[in-house]
């Protein structure tokens, strides 16, 4: 902009006379271009096949500003580490969910090492049709092992491979929640979707660019991987409300509602009551070794407490080198949990409906589920 609002240098008259009118409006044209250019790129050089829809075809993409919330970052980036974690003996590293998995490769890895078993398919496809029977048979597994609990697929063969991104977090949820994975999904994430399908005359022509949204307007269709137009030029856009997760038990669905779920849910007012019961509780026999609960998820979290108070329970020392005195990673916290969990069971307890995880990520219901779990047996051991 400074260099076209900088002065012109002198010319003579004889110059300006014989200057052809055409160069002084390409001059200003290309002006104006200069200034407006950095608000509408310039469109896409697209094959009008390459953008055709049937007639019962819909494509659908996830709204830039709900890729920007930090939720959904956090989702993302919680099964990308996860399914990471779970191939690393493979070598396998995944940077990008909808690039990584949609031809079926990772996907097949993932669920063989999960479900403990080995798909009949071919190592290595490069066809897409290959691919999608490769898909074909991974998500016919999936969808045998999901199905008895009340899954229902909220993917396909072709949304995979087309790396719809909602539909390969749906199924990673899913497998993630099923198999109870070591992690902590976010709670109650939500995107935006542009539909885009056959339906209202659309104000485009033969190319629609990453830059113009198919609805005349709307910012979510800047993320629009290609141009779209239907064989005779109609289209529709509309805008709905995907939910990826809910909440952690109605995900893993796992539990009939108890008397906590009624107490959060209908008398939070009485919560204090139930803690402060449950400390001085675990503080009758924890006092025995000097040690002091005063917030019961942030210091039952790491487990030491909880291994601790199963020693002192049942009458027996724990041997330090079964469990971690001074946990400092996530593993070993969750390893702590989980060997009290263990210590339960050989008490004869039920076996706790939390997992090692919620208590480790300072879940309070799971907690106080756990401890109440204790409290009903122990209560009168002196």
């Amino acid at each position: 902009r400074s260099g076209l609002l900088a002065p012109l240098p002198t010319l003579h008259t004889a110059s300006v006379l014989t200057t052809p009118l055409p160069a002084v409006s390409d001059l200003q044209e290309e002006g104006k271009n200069a200034i407006d250019s950095p608000l509408f790129p310039a469109l896409l050089d697209i094959h009008p096949e390459d953008t055709l829809l049937e007639e019962n075809e819909e494509r659908t993409m996830i709204d830039p500003t709900s890729k920007e919330n930090p939720k959904f970052k956090e989702l993302v980036k919680v099964l990308v580490d996860w399914v990471n974690d779970v191939l690393v003996q493979d070598r396998i590293i995944v940077k990008q969910l909808e690039e990584d998995l949609y031809d079926g490769q990772v996907l097949q890895k993932l669920l063989e090492k999960l479900a403990g078993c080995k798909l009949n398919v071919a190592e290595v496809t490069q066809s897409e049709v290959g691919q999608k029977q490769k898909l074909q048979t991974v998500l016919e597994a999936v969808r045998d092992l999901l199905r008895p609990h009340g899954w229902a697929p909220q993917w396909t063969v072709d949304s995979i491979h087309a790396k719809n991104l909602v539909a390969i977090l749906h199924l990673l949820v899913a497998l993630a929640t099923h198999f109870r994975a070591p992690i902590r999904l976010p709670e109650h994430v939500s995107v935006q979707v542009v539909v885009v399908r056959p339906g209202l005359l659309l104000a485009a022509a033969l190319r629609v660019s990453r830059a113009f949204c198919l609805c005349l307007g709307c910012p979510a269709c800047l993320s629009v991987p290609v141009g779209f137009q239907k064989r005779e030029g109609l289209l529709h856009s509309s805008h709905v409300t995907e939910e990826l997760t809910t909440t952690t038990e109605m995900m893993v669905g796992r539990f009939e509602r108890d008397a906590f779920d009624t107490l959060f849910d209908h008398a939070p007012d009485k919560l204090s009551v139930v803690k402060k019961s449950l400390i001085t509780f675990v503080n009758k026999h924890l006092n025995k070794l000097n040690l002091e609960v005063t917030e019961l998820e942030a210091q039952f979290a790491d487990g030491v407490y909880l291994v601790l108070l199963m020693g002192l329970l049942e009458d027996y020392f724990v041997p330090l080198h079964n469990f971690y005195l001074t946990p400092d990673s996530f593993d070993q916290k969750v390893h702590n949990v989980a060997f009290a969990f263990e210590l339960m069971l050989d008490g004869g307890l039920k076996k706790p409906k939390a997992r090692p995880e919620d208590v480790v990520n300072l879940d309070l219901k799971s907690t106080l589920r756990v401890l109440y779990n204790l409290f009903t047996k122990y209560k009168n051991v002196e």
